[in-house]
């Protein structure tokens, strides 16, 4: 199947990442009817050429892909872009979604999957790239706590006034936390928040997020934890007088 677009005026551009010439074709005619511009790729090399062009609102990335692997293609990828990116492993296999998700991924879906949900996944997503009806509030509007600004307009984070490249579902995982600072905030909670899904069982994405998001942060000013963990409860954003005593 050779690689093309389907007319989706006003459409999300979405770029399919696998060498699944049957899936792509499903995916095309699926995604078309739901209005957006899906395009599909089998090479690596060339898919992050074109995702690091910047014409792409979303990619669908495969983990197995001959030649240069879906990891590759995303490492590539997240050392200049933050496009959002869904990876698709198979079923079952945990150490490929938690690896997607530590090299910069925003979700995972497990092959083989129903389109709607790659639909529903796709739309959450981009529900946290994109402004809505309240744009230009949210364009004014800026959230500071201790030595963190979100540029909630520009989705812009800038620790210490130098900017940290975050991803779109690790900007709303901050956002929620720092929104909700000196309390915890629940596993599940923050899933529905920055991922649009309830989280399913032993699912660690929410986990692998956070910790991304705690990396790139690094700790608060005076050295102390800036988000911690209660563990099976949730996360806590926190200031010096919030910290947790250590358990």
């Amino acid at each position: 199947m050779t690689s093309g677009s389907l007319d989706a005026p006003g459409g999300t551009r979405v770029l399919l990442i696998d060498d699944d010439a049957e899936l792509a074709e499903l995916l095309e005619e699926y995604l078309g009817r739901e209005g957006f511009t899906l395009e599909d790729e089998t090479d690596g090399a060339r898919a992050v050429e074109r995702l690091t062009a910047g014409h792409y609102d979303l990619a669908v990335l495969d983990v197995m892909l001959p030649g240069l692997s879906g990891f590759d293609v995303l490492r590539a990828v997240r050392a200049t872009s933050r496009v959002p990116v869904m990876m698709l492993t198979a079923r079952g296999d945990d150490v490929d979604r938690i690896v997607g998700l530590e090299l910069g991924a925003d979700d995972y879906l497990s092959k083989p999957f129903n389109p709607r949900e790659l639909v529903a996944r796709i739309r959450a997503i981009l529900r946290r790239t994109r402004t809505n009806g309240d744009a230009g509030a949210r364009a004014l509007e800026h959230l500071t706590f201790d030595d963190v600004t979100l540029d909630l307009g520009r989705r812009v984070v800038r620790r210490g006034g130098t900017a940290v490249a975050l991803t779109a579902v690790e900007f709303s995982i901050l956002e929620l936390l720092v929104r909700a600072a000196g309390s915890v905030v629940r596993r599940d909670d923050l899933a529905r928040g920055a991922l649009g899904r309830s989280l399913l069982p032993f699912d660690r994405s929410i986990d692998v997020h956070v910790s991304r998001v705690r990396k790139k942060l690094g700790p608060r000013a005076d050295g102390g934890e800036r988000i911690a963990t209660l563990r099976a409860v949730g996360y806590l954003y926190t200031s010096q007088e919030t910290s947790p005593e250590r358990r």
